[in-house]
Formats: structure tokens, sequence, C-alpha cells
């Protein structure tokens, strides 16, 4: 595909499409550059027509992972390279990283191909190609996006989009740890589960003094195609906005809007049976909501026994997170893997999308080289095939993406219920639950605050709360599990009098 012009009427061809697939018409927009009307006629029209005709590719023979990392995109070769703050590198197929995807470059109203050589690349020794392959144009397996996000004089690896719909983005002073995809589907329920996947993109050509990058995506998938918007800001919290526009080509039980996926191997609530030095070991320690009424909900994570879901109701919700609220590295003595400069994600709806659930899914693993963990917002309702959906969202990445109101949950602990000297019960388990206030938090110098619960499959033994030094304040229950094979449900805050002056822990025992 060369050099195309955009046509005067791109909207009135968007109508038409969409009538054509039985969908909701668009508006009439009159912006002459390109925008995501153009990604969304250009995916319904090839979806028309049968698909995309077969893009290049240059693949690697039997590489493994050792030998994928010693691919390296030249730095020299990096497209924009010293004409704007941001440059774009690619990443080679190979190894996991099969599926090719187009690349091309928006400069006002003209849009153009963006190919890739051998040549842009090097190669350990190990790595064979195929015969031919120094001359082939190809396309690659993703892209990244560098750009001067922590000094001046160096431009750091800032977002890259690798494998089906995942990205990842680093906020200043970050490294990377938990992924974003486009869009899931059926994911752990008792459908088959679709890997949408992102197959070609549209990158905004960058000038001197953008603050911001604008990206476009096609997404396809068997049961669902996506046209997408991403606003990259750069900064402490980089912020993505997402404008996505989905096209139902079937009913759909499960539709995952923006999800997040993390890893969470132990943590202090949970390290029996991990026979490892370090005390902590996980990108993400906890799911943070905000609802709609202002209510703020930690959710710690955990590494189950079996697979465990969870659904928080929540109407036009106002937030949702995946967080790693432990920033001391002495919580995890890793130096080499920094688990404590790891982002937190905040997921914030800029348009209503009405009801649904917030779903948290952890997967049982051994190794903390799983992505074990899913967060995801889904609508009440299965969607119907030949619906269209839009949902506009910003994911803020960094250290510090949120900023409670009231006082947080410092840490869970877990033991077995009762005195020191007395036998363990399988069926009896003692929760500690730690709540750290400060100046911001002037409730917290109350002289008496109560614990409210309540439970779901259990029944409480022992409940009160102390505090422990100046504004630090503990929570102590004992529940008895009631039906065995069912998971407890536990909620808890912290009231003076009968004002709220805590976050709601709420916390899944699992099923033992």
């Amino acid at each position: 595909m060369g050099q195309m012009h955009l046509k005067n009427h791109r909207s009135l061809r968007l109508n038409r499409l969409l009538v054509a697939a039985g969908l909701t018409i668009a508006s009439t927009l009159q912006a002459a550059a390109f925008d995501l009307d153009d990604v969304t006629a250009r995916l319904l029209s090839s979806a028309q027509e049968g698909g995309d005709a077969a893009i290049s590719a240059v693949f690697p023979e039997g590489l493994n992972y050792d030998g994928y990392r010693t691919i390296h995109f030249r730095s020299d070769a990096a497209r924009w390279k010293d004409a704007a703050p941001y440059e774009l590198q690619a990443f080679h197929l190979g190894w996991l990283y099969e599926q090719p995807v187009e690349l091309f470059e928006v400069d006002d109203d003209t849009v153009s191909p963006l190919k890739f050589t051998t040549q842009d690349f090097t190669y350990g020794d190990d790595v064979v190609l195929g015969e031919g392959s120094d001359e082939t144009v190809f396309d690659p397996a993703g892209f990244r996006l560098h750009y001067p996000l922590n000094t001046d004089d160096y431009k750091d690896e800032l977002i890259a989009f690798l494998g089906a719909s995942y990205f990842r983005v680093l906020g200043r002073g970050s490294v990377y740890g938990l992924s974003a995809r486009g869009l899931s589907v059926n994911t752990a329920t008792g459908e088959t589960e679709e890997f949408p996947a992102f197959t070609r993109f549209y990158l905004a050509k960058p000038q001197k003094g953008d603050t911001s990058f604008r990206v476009w995506a096609e997404l396809r998938s068997q049961s669902v195609l996506g046209a997408y918007a991403f606003t990259i800001t750069p900064g402490a919290q980089t912020r993505v906005e997402v404008d996505a526009r989905l096209f139902a080509q079937d009913d759909i039980e499960q539709l995952g809007i923006a999800p997040l996926t993390s890893m969470y191997l132990f943590g202090e609530n949970d390290h029996a049976g991990f026979d490892d030095f370090r005390p902590e070991v996980h990108d993400s320690d906890g799911l943070r909501i905000v609802t709609a009424s202002g209510e703020e909900v930690w959710r710690p994570l955990s590494n189950p026994q079996s697979l465990q879901h969870s659904f928080i109701a929540v109407s036009n919700m106002a937030s949702f997170s995946l967080e790693q609220r432990d920033r001391n590295p002495l919580s995890y003595l890793d130096a080499n893997v920094s688990y404590e400069r790891r982002p937190s994600v905040r997921v914030v709806p800029e348009s209503n999308w009405g009801e649904g659930h917030v779903v948290l899914m952890e997967i049982p693993t051994d190794q903390e080289i799983h992505d074990n963990i899913a967060a995801f917002w889904t609508p009440s309702e299965p969607v119907k095939k030949g619906q269209m959906l839009n949902f506009r969202y910003s994911l803020y990445w960094g250290s510090e993406v949120s900023e409670p109101v009231l006082a947080p949950v410092l840490q869970t602990r877990t033991g077995k219920a009762g005195h020191a000297v007395e036998l363990a019960d399988p069926l009896k388990r003692k929760f500690a639950i730690d709540f750290k206030g400060d100046e911001a938090f002037q409730l917290f110098y109350a002289s008496e605050v109560e614990p409210q619960v309540s439970l779901a499959n259990g029944t409480l033994e022992n409940v009160y709360a102390e505090e422990i030094s100046s504004g630090h304040w503990r929570a102590y229950l004992d529940v008895e599990r009631e039906a065995e094979g069912v998971p407890v449900e536990m909620r808890l805050k912290l009231l003076e009098g009968e004002t709220p002056v805590t976050e709601t822990w709420i916390y899944q025992w699992g099923r033992p």
C-alpha cells in the first residue's frame, strides 16, 4: 500500500459502511486531517472485503527466548531521530511473536507505510534468517516509542505495543511491570477465550515541541472489530487517552473493557508455601475502585489455590486501578528487578459506561514469570451481534496514580485464628488489616473508631480495632467458614460514629 491522500467525503463513506453493516449511523464530521473516522471506515471496508492481504514477514528459524533477546533494533536507525522529541523503534518477529503488524506514518492528510529491513537490526550469532532476508522489506511484530521522560539528554522507552493487543507504558521513574490490553473477550469463562489483536497502526509524525503523541489502531478478533485512537502524554503520570469503537460480529458473553494484566506471586498476606528469601514478589498488590458515590474500595491481591473470580458491581464508576502500593525496597529485597518501581495504572472513564462490574481474576501460579492477575470492566448485559459500542477512558501510569481521600489500607496479614497456643483450624482464619493516616486524614485523630464488618459464608468470632501508633490503626477479625466449598467474602471499614474514616477493605478467602 503506497502513499494515500484522504478524501473529502470520508464521513459519508463511513455512514454507508455502518448502514451496510446494520450499525448506528455516525454523525458527519468536517475535519480534513486523519482521525478515528478514517480508521473506522477502513476497518469496516476491509471486513466487508474479506480481510487484508498477506503482509511481508522475516521470521528467524527455531528461535527461543534467549535467542530472541539477542535481536536488537539499531538506535541509529530509529525513525524521526533528532527531528522530534519522539523516536520510533520496531520489534522483530520471532519466538512468541509470530504475527506481523502494519505501521503507517500520518502526516496531516497523507498516510505512508513504515517498513523495515534486516539492516535496521543487529542479530546474535545463533539467529538464523531465511535465504534472501537481507534484501527483504518487512513488517515488524510491534513497536515502541522513545521520549526524554526522565532526563533531557536521553530518550527512554515510553510505550511499547507488542503481542495481540498488549501494551506497556512508563511514568517518570518507573520500570516496566503490568500491561494493558486493547480488549478482552470471554476471559476465564465457559466460552472459548479470544485474544483480540491490533493488526494495523497509524502513527502521527511528530513535530518539534510536541508534548503528546497520537496513534490509531485497527483491532480484530473472531467476534469483534475495533477502531482505536490513543493520545499519549508523558510525565510523572503518563496519561494515555483511549477512544475505542467496537463492532460486534457475534454475540459475546463477556466483553472486557480497559483490561489490565499483572503478576502477584506472594506478599504479606499469603507467603506460606514459598521457600524464598524475599518477603514479597509482585508487580501489583491491590485493586482499587472508586464508586460514583465516592466510596474508596481496596482489594488486596492473592495467589489462590484455584482460579478465583471477584465481581464488584459498580454503576457509573469513577475509576479502577491495579496498584503497586508498597514502595519500600525492603519489602522486596530484590535489587535486580526493582518491584518497588513497578507502575500502578488507574482507569478513568471519560464517557458514561453505565451498569457493569469490575472483574478481578486471580490465577494460581508458582513462578513470577507468569501474569496471573486480570482486572477489567464488563457491562451488565451480554453484547449482541450487530451492536456498536463506544468507550472513552484515560489510563494513568506511574508510582502515585490515585489520591485517597480517606485513610488507605497499609497492609493485610493473615494467620491461624484464636490465640497462639490454640491448635490451627482450617475452617477458621485471623485477618489483621492496617490503616495509615497522617495530617491529610484529620479524622484519624479521633479518640474512638469502630470497625464495621459484613460477611458472606462466614461467622465473626472476634473483631476489634486498636491504635498502633499515631494515626496507625489495626483492625482484627477472626472468621469461621460456613460452607467448605465456597469462598468467604469480607468487607470492613473503620468509622468515627457513622462517618467512614478509612477505605473499604474487601477480601476473598478462597476455597480451602
